[in-house]
């Protein structure tokens, strides 16, 4: 390229940043950290998690996750944590609950041990679902080899790191998933209703889950949930505590959890926080559909007391 054709580029591109910020600048930050943020009011023509349905191929498939199911009908989901090897443990718990946290990011748990795991007894009822420690192709498509319907990421900052964590979950052409071994085919295919198939169906029943945990994964909410392929924005309470400094039952954070659920909510996309308690008791538990940990559905409490 000559040097006056480059000059030319470079001068239109100024120009069109200068044009069109991004949609993390043309938010807003009035009322930030003051207590006074108030909440987008819901429209019944725009309900929760609209464009997550309109991103399926078929919004009205009968899907086999479950936790997705309950989510597009407006329900709150729990779930139990599976932090280390324990087949018993992971077989007798996940009956009781809707989806099983595998936890990646904080523990010396492998891939090859989850799948060991959700092999020993499939389609048991919880959805699993995977905190890997990060957006890296290898880290996506390694759970999705071995079963998963679901990862959560964690500390998403941008709509580039929400992109990484969308575009390898899914089969083209919506997405980059690769055709490749594992056990997912054999552990879905009896699942999968009459007249339809592996393939055809786990775009589909695929959940996608962003944490934001960080004050700038708040100033950027927008763009991180308008991501295409992005279902679930959650907030890491405790990281986003860390993080900001602010106490979890002050004004100022409740700023923080009503400026994420607006954006999720303009998105079309379904919102949530990590912390269960959040899911009752709060100014924005009405809102709040999914959560680590939690009730189980049937009253179910684990040998000797202490359920999730």
């Amino acid at each position: 390229m000559s040097r006056g054709k480059l000059a030319g580029l470079l001068a239109a591109l100024a120009l069109i940043e200068a044009l069109v910020p991004s949609v993390a600048e043309a938010q807003s930050l009035a009322g930030w950290g003051t207590g006074t943020i108030s909440l987008e009011p819901l429209d019944a023509g725009r309900p929760w998690g609209w464009a997550v349905g309109d991103f399926m191929d078929d919004p009205n498939r009968a899907l086999y996750n479950t936790a997705k199911r309950k989510l597009l009908a407006g329900q709150q989901v729990y779930s139990h944590t599976i932090s280390a090897f324990d087949i018993e443990r992971y077989c007798a718990e996940a009956p009781h609950f809707d989806f099983t946290w595998f936890e990646m990011q904080h523990s010396t748990m492998d891939y090859g041990e989850v799948e060991a795991m959700v092999a020993a007894c499939p389609r048991i009822g919880a959805t699993p679902v995977l905190r890997i420690p990060d957006a890296l192709e290898g880290s996506v498509q390694k759970a999705m080899d071995i079963g998963m319907l679901g990862i959560i990421v964690p500390t998403v900052d941008d709509a580039l790191e929400a992109r990484e964590a969308a575009r390898y979950a899914r089969f083209p052409p919506t997405a980059r998933r690769s055709s490749g071994g594992g056990q997912a085919t054999g552990l879905w295919t009896p699942a999968v209703p009459s007249g339809s198939n592996f393939r055809e169906s786990i775009n589909d029943n695929m959940l996608v889950i962003v944490m934001i945990e960080t004050p700038e994964g708040v100033d950027n909410a927008l763009e991180i949930a308008s991501v295409p392929g992005v279902d679930v924005v959650i907030l890491g309470n405790a990281d986003l505590t860390s993080f900001s400094g602010l106490a979890q039952n002050s004004p100022e954070y409740h700023d923080l959890q009503a400026r994420t659920r607006n954006a999720t909510y303009r998105a079309g996309k379904l919102w949530g926080n990590a912390a269960f308690g959040n899911a009752t008791g709060n100014p924005l538990s009405g809102d709040s559909r999914f959560h680590q940990n939690g009730p189980s559905n049937d009253g179910w409490t684990r040998p000797g007391g202490g359920g999730e």
